[in-house]
């Protein structure tokens, strides 16, 4: 019996021992963590923001609430920030903050995605406000720290970015309500109504008229400044976003200015042209007619339908060829490639012609190229310019003719001393043809002329000085021989604007005896003119 309690003793201590060792061997070696342990450590449940404000003073507040603060953009107290933010995501916040006192307690719903719930309390003065994150609560967060730390880089980076463009951008939703701007905007706003930035409630008043559902089209928009100021011009662009629209309004002032004296100026153009009795029509680079003006109707008889309807170039020029305002070509063909080539001479600046019509008018045509690839055709009315000349030619022809037939001969020049006139008894007596010779003879090549038919005298340098003498001149003559021992008389004649005439008549042409005089100036009575 005692040997059976002294077995069961020692297997009781043995046991024990070998417990108590293992028990001492795991102390030892090293523990493996418990990945729920770890995990732990980066899990925190969402703390709720709650603030106390007496007022419109913050008193207290959660460490939640004091970085949702810091959260928000803007300006102006804590309460008029947190107030932003939540009239911005919840409806109807400021009918439940103002029946408050009434009611003592409220509480409120978010809407959209960003379900948060507001819950605020009347305690005797005293408003608490608490903000739940409705998506987060009774869960735990994992917080990546990398993720965070770069997600908020990121986000103050956009903030700064949108705090300092100059242009107003804002958000709306789809009822057209403003439920977010940048400060661009807000400036607008208060420099408009003329308010200071904390004066101003959620939903904001609206800038600039909402873009239409069907099209996002940029629009144009005038803004007042303010009461007696000036007004600016903005081109708004609205992008669809998926809470409502994303809206940008681009100053505008400079194109506005620019459109309106560009319109201005042709304005002012096409008053000119209208007085012009030159007819104008510029076709663009598309060779379609973008202006013409009064005169140019007048010309061509097309209708001011017709024109005022823009046609392409080869649709004016078949519509002139219909009017006969071009002239009659021999073939249509061949009439097509002289209008493709008018066109391209008109695009270098080569093209003037002449266009003589049945009806017996005479157009000067000329094409003219214009920056941008445009092409300027101006239509000129010449035919009293042309019956004028033709006349003057006739005119002179018929003068030319009278000299001709006369015995003496005569040469006429200007005060610049050039030929300008002579009859065929001058060339005759002189063996020169001044008709076909290139150039304008000079007093200078007459002069060589003379002297080499003739004996010395000092008759042709008191000729040359006579011609070029500026003042009173009186008429004079003289006596030379010819090379071959005839008599010439010569005579100088002053002539209106300075000219002078030259007359020379042979001797034995009047029968007329005696010697001639060498050299030197006779007077006009000593020599019988009567039968010069």
């Amino acid at each position: 019996m005692i040997e059976l309690f002294a077995q069961a003793a020692i297997l009781f201590a043995t046991s024990l021992g070998s417990a108590v060792a293992a028990l001492l061997l795991l102390s030892f070696l090293p523990q493996r963590r418990n990945p729920a342990s770890s995990l732990s450590g980066n899990i925190r449940a969402l703390e709720q923001a709650v603030f106390l404000f007496a007022d419109d003073e913050l008193i207290d507040s959660t460490r939640s609430a004091r970085d949702l603060l810091k959260a928000i953009p803007g300006s102006g107290t804590e309460w008029q920030r947190l107030h932003t933010f939540l009239s911005q995501r919840v409806d109807g916040i400021d009918d439940a903050f103002a029946s408050l006192p009434d009611r003592g307690e409220v509480e409120l719903e978010s809407r959209g995605e960003a379900e948060i719930r507001v819950s605020a309390e009347w305690l005797d003065g005293v408003t608490r406000v608490t903000i739940t994150d409705l998506s987060a609560e009774g869960q735990n967060v994992v917080v990546d720290a990398l993720s965070h730390r770069a997600e908020r880089q990121e986000l103050e980076a956009l903030r700064e970015t949108l705090a300092a463009a100059p242009m107003p951008v804002w958000r709306t939703t789809a009822e057209g309500a403003v439920n977010w701007a940048n400060p661009a905007y807000l400036d607008r706003i208060t420099e408009q109504r003329g308010v200071e930035k904390g004066g101003l409630t959620w939903p904001l008043p609206p800038l600039f008229a909402a873009a239409t559902a069907e099209t996002h089209e940029p629009r144009r928009h005038k803004l007042s400044t303010g009461t007696g100021k000036s007004m600016r011009w903005y081109e708004c662009h609205s992008v669809p976003a998926a809470t409502g629209t994303l809206n940008f309004a681009l100053p505008a002032d400079r194109e506005v200015r620019a459109e309106s004296s560009l319109r201005e100026f042709l304005q002012t153009l096409t008053k000119t042209f209208a007085h012009l009795p030159i007819g104008l029509a510029v076709f663009d680079r598309k060779r379609q007619l973008a202006l013409f003006n009064p005169a140019l109707v007048d010309l061509t008889s097309l209708g001011v339908d017709f024109l005022s309807a823009r046609p392409s170039l080869v649709s004016f020029l078949d519509r002139l060829r219909e009017a006969r305002v071009i002239p009659e070509p021999k073939d249509y063909h061949g009439w097509r490639q002289q209008m493709s080539e008018l066109e391209k001479a008109a695009e270098s600046g080569l093209y003037e012609d002449t266009w003589t019509l049945p009806s017996g008018q005479t157009y000067r045509v000329t094409g003219r190229p214009h920056p941008d690839g445009a092409v300027a055709f101006q239509i000129e009315d010449i035919s009293s310019e042309i019956a004028l000349t033709r006349h003057f030619r006739s005119e002179v022809a018929l003068g030319q003719s009278v000299v001709d037939t006369l015995r003496e001969a005569i040469a006429v020049f200007s005060t610049a001393g050039e030929l300008i006139l002579s009859n065929a008894a001058y060339d005759r007596l002189w063996g020169v043809e001044t008709g076909s010779t290139l150039g304008t003879p000079t007093i200078a090549d007459s002069r060589r002329i003379w002297q080499g038919r003739s004996e010395p005298t000092p008759v042709w340098g008191e000729i040359r000085d006579f011609v070029g003498a500026i003042g009173e001149r009186t008429v004079w003559s003289a006596e030379i021989s010819l090379a071959g021992g005839a008599l010439l008389g010569c005579r100088c004649v002053p002539l209106a604007g300075g000219a002078t005439l030259v007359g020379f008549v042979r001797r034995e042409d009047d029968g007329a005896g005696g010697r001639p005089r060498e050299g030197g100036r006779a007077s006009v009575a000593a020599l019988d003119l009567a039968t010069l």
